[in-house]
């Protein structure tokens, strides 16, 4: 197993990045509470509550598109629902307009029914942020992962833009290194970005997304040589070669991030995958590469499903803490698709 050790300069630089953006996480969490809307709209968290188990329901895949759009919306901007926008008043493309959040924009109307129901018994009082919090709670809930509270009190932002994502975002190829950085950079530690890495053991991705892996991974080595061989085989056989008659379709095919026998059921067994080599994404494979990630994902394959369940839902609170908007800043939007 290769070790990727990083230079000291490139270790400072991370605890830096770690320190700075922990204290502004600090400050936006300090915001936040449980039970923030217990006078003003008492019912608010059941209202949502009910329209998860309505619109997993009628697609149980919700559930994958409403964690990873949490993810995508946190990570840029900060938690304020700006991945909901339709447009803003600048009219430059929006965040749900970049390449990388168009395969993962799935529950969009889930979101807009629960906003409907709220605004009808307390209007202007939840924000769209809260919504999303609230509702990835439960869609999770309803997947076979522990409950657990959601601090609310943020803002919606007003402002959203594609040119902001790709910086933002982990690419499916980024290194242990770059990973760690930007999680850093979000005030998230090494342990817990692998942690909600274990998000990719629900939904999947476009065969676009990794089949370079099968195919053109070096100029010398068509294949990457951490993929288990007989997992590349039946990759291939859903992700034909790029001209092939079938490419085409299968280049829009969402191959599951798990051979879980539960795929739309969150576990840790995506840490399993991993040691066997079969992480469908470069960058999650990679996470057995290196000698601190490789350590971690070991320990969570070998944990009970409730242990780490536990540490995802404290991981998620953490991380719906970035950069949020509260007090004064922000609005509290009528529909989550435009701003007031």
């Amino acid at each position: 197993m290769a070790s990727q050790l990083a230079a000291p300069s490139t270790l400072l630089r991370v605890a830096l990045l770690l320190v700075s953006a922990a204290v502004l996480c600090a400050a936006g969490a300090g915001s936040l509470r449980e039970g923030f809307y217990s006078e003003t709209c008492p019912r608010a968290e059941e209202i949502v509550r009910e329209a998860v188990a309505d619109g997993l329901a009628l697609n149980p895949g919700w559930a994958a598109g409403l964690l990873h759009m949490s993810f995508h919306d946190c990570f840029v901007r900060g938690c304020d629902a700006s991945i909901l926008l339709d447009a803003t008043p600048t009219g430059e493309p929006v965040e749900k307009e970049a390449p990388a959040n168009g395969p993962i924009l799935r529950g969009l109307e889930l979101i807009d029914d629960a906003k409907q129901r709220l605004e009808s018994e307390c209007p202007g009082t939840v924000s769209c942020a809260d919504v999303l919090a609230f509702a990835t709670r439960d869609a999770l809930a309803l997947a076979g992962m522990s409950n657990y509270p959601v601090p609310a009190g943020r803002r919606d932002g007003r402002v959203s833009r594609a040119a902001d994502v790709p910086s933002n975002l982990l690419p499916p190829s980024a290194s242990v290194s770059n990973a760690t950085g930007l999680f850093a950079s979000k005030g998230l530690s090494q342990e817990e970005m692998v942690t909600l890495l274990g998000a990719h053991s629900i939904g999947g991705a476009h065969c676009g997304v990794f089949a370079y892996r099968l195919y053109r991974y070096r100029p010398d080595q068509p294949q990457d040589p951490t993929m288990d061989p007989a997992f590349a085989d039946l990759l291939k056989l859903r992700c034909p070669e790029e001209g092939s008659y079938f490419s085409m379709i299968a280049s829009q095919e969402r191959v599951p991030f798990t051979r879980s026998p539960s795929a739309l059921a969150l576990h840790n067994t995506f840490y399993v995958d991993l040691i066997k080599g079969m992480g469908l994404l470069e960058s999650d494979q990679a996470l057995m590469e290196d000698a601190g990630t490789s350590s971690l994902v070991e320990q969570m394959a070998g944990a009970s499903r409730d242990w780490w369940a536990k540490k995802f839902g404290a991981a998620m609170v953490k991380m719906g803490s970035i950069e949020v908007l509260t007090g004064k800043d922000g609005e509290v939007r009528r529909s989550c698709r435009s701003v007031n």
